[in-house]
């Protein structure tokens, strides 16, 4: 099972943003998408999503068309995390993450969404924060908040997760160190359940150590798209971000030179 994107290219404004891209997002693994600013990242996401529509090309979930599946039935089967936090009015952090749920029909019980937000507020470790107002956080606490409200989207009573995908833009930018490696884990922890990720991130590093498949984009196309073991040895990163980069051979770094 997984989401595929067949041949898609976007432009606008006679402007072309995206050409030709074929990458698939596979149930239990992490996809990453590296590139540099202006790559055609984000807009990828936002097609995979159904924000936006392509050009040309094709998406499909599960072998059905996207544009065939009903609204409702995307957001029970894909949860989206964009890189904006901004919220304008005053709410709770409680508020915000309650946003990410869906009705699960008649057979779903308090008790189970009460289950959900616990669950997906103790992996976000945000559950010392419910009660407070979310503008009163940090850039980094409400990083973590909307990736919590993005879990709770997807959240399953039997943790079967084979035929849903998280799809996020940047999540950990904000983030220190620590809460940055944390939510990299929650997602492959997801991932042995059977979530399909989409993971755009600039850190490198962690896209070399805990990604099963990684797509380079530059200039709107696909540099490169898949084992992490095939960047090994070539120059395709330093020429892709125009700065010497060479990667450790065992997967243990990637090292930047000026």
């Amino acid at each position: 099972m997984s989401i595929k994107a067949k041949n898609l290219s976007f432009a606008y404004s006679d402007k072309t943003i995206l050409s030709d891209i074929s990458l698939e997002v596979i149930s239990g693994e992490i996809l990453t998408v590296v590139g540099p600013n202006g790559s055609g990242k984000s807009t990828f996401l936002k097609l995979l999503s159904g924000d936006l529509q392509p050009t040309r090309g094709n998406i499909f979930y599960h072998e059905e068309a996207l544009q065939e599946i009903s609204i409702m039935n995307q957001a029970k089967m894909r949860s989206v995390m964009t890189q904006s936090t901004q919220i304008i009015y005053d709410y709770t952090v409680r508020e915000i993450i309650e946003m990410g749920w869906i009705n699960q029909g008649f057979t779903t019980s308090l008790r189970d969404f009460n289950s959900a937000l616990t669950e997906v507020s103790k992996k976000c470790d945000v559950d010392g924060l419910l009660d407070m107002k979310f503008n009163y956080l940090s850039g980094g606490e409400k990083k973590r908040v909307h990736f919590a409200r993005t879990l709770l989207q997807i959240w399953s009573k039997d943790h079967d997760m084979k035929k849903k995908y998280i799809l996020l833009d940047e999540p950990s930018s904000n983030l220190d160190l620590y809460r940055e490696l944390q939510l990299i884990k929650v997602l492959q922890n997801e991932a042995k359940l059977g979530l399909g990720v989409l993971l755009i991130i600039h850190n490198l590093n962690l896209a070399m150590k805990y990604s099963n498949k990684i797509a380079v984009l530059n200039n709107g196309k696909i540099a490169y798209y898949g084992d992490n073991k095939g960047l090994i040895g070539n120059d395709l990163l330093s020429t892709v971000f125009n700065i010497p980069i060479s990667v450790d051979k065992n997967l243990k770094g990637i090292n930047f030179y000026n």
